[in-house]
C-alpha cells in the first residue's frame, strides 16, 4: 500500500473504470469522478475502501473549482473523460462542437488548474490527457473530434513545459475492441479493423490501461503523446 492519491476524471466506465480498479490493484488510492455524483460514489464503494467519488461536470468548466475543493494532495491526475460526436462541415452543429471543445479543451485545462496547489511538484507527479487516434486517423464525422484530439496533443506539450518538473503526457488509444463501445458494435464491424491490425488482434483496455500507468509513473517521460494501436496505422 502506498500514500499516493490518484485522480481519474471519467473513472465511473469504460477504460476510465478499469483504470481506477487497477490502481486500487496497485495499491495507491483513487479518486473516480463521474457526472452524477451518487453513481460515482456507488462504483467507488465497488472497487473498495482505497477508492473514493465526487461529482463532477467538466463541461461546465466554471463549477470546476467548486467541485474539486473537498480534494487533498494528489500525486497523479488522469483525464479520461470523453464524449463521442459525429459531425460534418456540411451538416454542421455548432452546439455539439462547443460542448466537446469545452470539455476536453478547456475543461481538461481547467481541472489542472483548480489542482496545481494540490499537485505535488515533483517529477514523481504524473498528469495523463487522453486523446485519441482520429488526430491523425480522420473518418467520416470526425471533424470536431479529430480536431480536438489534435488540441490535446498540443495542449501537452505547452504544459509540460509550463509545469515543470510535474511531467505531462497524452495517450491517445486507436479501436479498443473489448471497450464497451466497440464490444457492442454488431457482428462483424470490428473485423476489417483487425485483419488491418498487425498480428490480427486490435488493442484492448488492459492495454491502455498499462499505458497509462507507465506514463504516471516513468519519471523520464513528459511532453510525449503516446499512441497505443498495436500499430494498425502502420498498414
Amino acid at each position: 500500500m502506498t500514500d499516493r492519491t490518484i485522480v481519474v476524471v471519467g473513472g465511473t466506465s469504460g477504460i476510465g473504470l478499469a483504470l481506477a480498479q487497477d490502481i486500487v490493484a496497485q495499491g495507491d488510492r483513487v479518486v473516480l469522478t463521474g457526472r452524477d455524483a451518487t453513481r460515482a460514489r456507488e462504483i467507488a464503494a465497488g472497487i473498495g475502501e482505497r477508492a473514493s467519488a465526487i461529482g463532477l461536470d467538466i463541461s461546465e468548466p466554471e463549477s470546476i473549482a467548486g467541485q474539486l475543493a473537498p480534494l487533498g494532495p494528489v500525486q497523479g491526475l488522469v483525464l479520461a473523460a470523453i464524449e463521442r460526436d459525429a459531425n460534418t462541415v456540411r451538416d454542421y452543429d455548432i452546439a455539439r462542437a462547443r460542448r466537446l471543445v469545452t470539455l476536453k479543451l478547456i475543461g481538461y485545462t481547467e481541472v489542472v488548474h483548480c489542482l496545481l496547489d494540490r499537485l505535488a511538484p515533483s517529477r514523481d507527479t504524473g498528469i495523463v490527457l487522453f486523446g485519441g487516434r482520429a488526430k491523425d486517423a480522420p473518418y467520416p464525422g470526425s471533424t470536431t473530434v479529430s480536431t480536438i484530439n489534435g488540441g490535446v496533443e498540443g495542449l501537452v506539450r505547452t504544459l509540460a513545459l509550463e509545469l515543470a518538473p510535474i511531467r505531462v503526457n497524452g495517450i491517445h488509444p486507436g479501436i479498443i475492441g473489448d471497450s464497451p463501445f466497440w464490444a457492442s458494435k454488431p457482428a462483424g464491424v470490428l473485423d476489417g479493423y483487425t485483419s488491418r491490425t498487425p498480428g490480427g488482434d486490435l488493442a484492448t483496455m488492459a492495454d491502455i490501461v498499462d499505458a497509462v500507468q507507465f506514463l504516471l509513473r516513468n519519471r523520464g517521460v513528459s511532453g510525449t503523446s503516446l499512441d497505443v494501436d498495436r500499430g494498425w496505422r502502420l498498414t
